[in-house]
């Protein structure tokens, strides 16, 4: 076992259970709620977020980030809880296997190109957390719009 999957892994996965958790107060019409015009449907920010998380498992197999990826069927996605929960599950399974692959002297000695910068692996993944969270924050602005209850870890991470 490398020393992230070790050491930061497994507090990584807390950042993943918020998105998981959003899952489980949602249902498919919640999916087409947006605030305003200006702004995403709730459906299409949960693709995003996806589409995210496979520009970062790409990053740890190529060592460059790519942010060029989009989701094939985005309709159907962005109107399906069911779908989402699928396709996150099996997101974190990959990138759980991709970063379990990767050796300690990997770890050491490699680093991912990241829009004119270089990142340590394990800054990477750092990044990556971030961008659950930049995520979580924003759909508690559209959970609060829609004047959902907000689950527990949320209230405690996010606000």
């Amino acid at each position: 076992m490398n020393k992230i999957m070790r050491d930061y892994y497994p507090m990584f996965e807390e950042y993943q259970a918020l998105r998981n958790k959003l899952m489980e107060i949602l249902d498919d019409l919640d999916l087409s709620f947006r605030p305003s015009e200006r702004n995403l449907t709730l459906g299409a920010l949960c693709r995003e977020i996806g589409e995210i998380q496979v520009a970062y498992i790409r990053s740890f197999q190529t060592f460059k980030s790519d942010f060029s990826y989009r989701y094939e069927d985005a309709i159907t996605l962005e109107g399906s809880v069911a779908e989402l929960k699928t396709w996150y599950t099996e997101l974190d399974s990959k990138l759980k296997a991709v970063v379990s692959e990767l050796s300690d002297k990997d770890i050491e000695a490699k680093e991912v190109e990241h829009g004119g910068y270089n990142f340590s692996l394990q800054f990477q993944l750092n990044v990556y957390a971030e961008a659950l969270i930049i995520f979580s924050g924003k759909v508690s602005i559209y959970l609060k719009a829609m004047s959902k209850d907000i689950p527990k870890q949320w209230q405690d991470w996010i606000g």
